[in-house]
């Protein structure tokens, strides 16, 4: 490499401050490490210029997230409480459930044994009431006339 004349795009030039470079024009750094002016091809940007930051504007809050922000840690509440609620009572929710299944098969079994009992009763009661009746009849040749009696006892 010649180092006694250096190529004219490689001539090191003092920096240009930003304020110094033109619009359309900016600094880029090649892959080489050098820094190089070069113009740009897409829309131009003038640079920003520092102003006083806006002062933020309070935003009203909507009124369902307000609702919904109380009501997240009540009904998260609500349903820790009820699962310990459900853990401490488990053993007695299957105690009670056996006492209910008792219930519906002592139920049924006094439905079966009082139907039983009224039947026999009722049949009892009905065959001491029930009137005996008698029918006598006669009849003369084969295609002669009956006659008959019924009695009532």
């Amino acid at each position: 490499m010649n180092t006694e004349h250096p190529h004219p795009a490689t001539q090191a030039f003092p920096a240009m401050r930003a304020e110094e470079i033109p619009p359309g024009v900016q600094e880029v750094i090649l892959p080489n490490g050098e820094r190089a002016l070069a113009y740009s091809t897409g829309p131009t940007n003038p640079p920003p210029t520092p102003a006083a930051p806006a002062a933020p504007t309070a935003q009203p809050i909507p009124a369902w997230a307000k609702t919904t922000a109380l009501l997240a840690p009540t009904l998260g509440g609500g349903i820790a409480v009820a699962a310990v609620g459900l853990s401490a009572a488990a053993p007695g929710l299957v105690a009670v459930s056996h006492v209910l299944w008792s219930t519906v098969a002592a139920i049924a079994t006094g439905g079966i044994v009082a139907a039983a009992v009224i039947g026999r009763v009722r049949a009892r009661i009905t065959a001491a009431q029930r009137p005996h009746i008698t029918q006598h009849i006669t009849a003369t040749g084969l295609f002669g006339r009956a006659n008959g009696t019924i009695n009532h006892r």
